[in-house]
């Protein structure tokens, strides 16, 4: 698969390439499926679900940001019907959702509480501040979606002195979970 072209920038960071990679594995997602991705930002993860699920609904609150993610959409290839939503969630949410990414903080119970009574099959969150991931963790234990938490840490090497050291990105805690029937 190519490699996901990101040539505007949110000014918030995309999701890493190696995060995105286990994120998406998490969710499986499939060409009936509709993928909704909550806080597009750079559009990296609705581009790389674009090229997976035969739906995807990006929302996103910020009008700068879900123009980013607009414009990263048109420079990279896909074969899902993609539609924007300016919306701060959880109004915008589909409710017909298969799987389910958020990609930030903000209203997430809300958003889970959703994902609950929409009967979202999976659903991964990932979170960068330890605070919000215990957060996280029980909102998802709370509404009995928890199916496992990742605490993931990359590092890239790069030469130092004829020999290889590494520069580690900060940790991501994926948490995954669910409400269907798949679980």
């Amino acid at each position: 698969m190519p490699q996901v072209a990101l040539p505007h920038d949110a000014k918030a960071g995309p999701t890493k390439a190696e995060i995105r990679a286990v994120t998406l594995g998490k969710l499986d997602l499939r060409p009936s499926d509709h993928f909704v991705d909550v806080g597009s930002c750079t559009g990296a993860v609705t581009i790389e679900a674009a090229r997976r699920a035969g739906r995807v609904t990006a929302v996103e609150r910020k009008p700068d940001r879900l123009d980013v993610t607009r414009k990263n959409l048109a420079a990279n290839e896909y074969d899902a019907e993609v539609t924007l939503r300016e919306a701060e969630a959880p109004a915008g949410l589909p409710d017909d959702a298969d799987a389910m990414f958020l990609g930030g903080s903000r209203n997430f119970e809300a958003v889970l509480d959703h994902a609950v009574e929409t009967d979202v099959d999976r659903i991964v969150m990932n979170v960068s501040r330890v605070e919000v991931a215990g957060d996280a963790i029980d909102a998802f234990r709370d509404r009995d979606l928890l199916s496992e938490v990742l605490q993931m840490q990359v590092s890239h090497g790069y030469e130092l002195a004829g020999a290889t050291s590494f520069n580690s990105d900060n940790p991501v805690y994926v948490v995954v979970g669910g409400g269907g029937d798949d679980e």
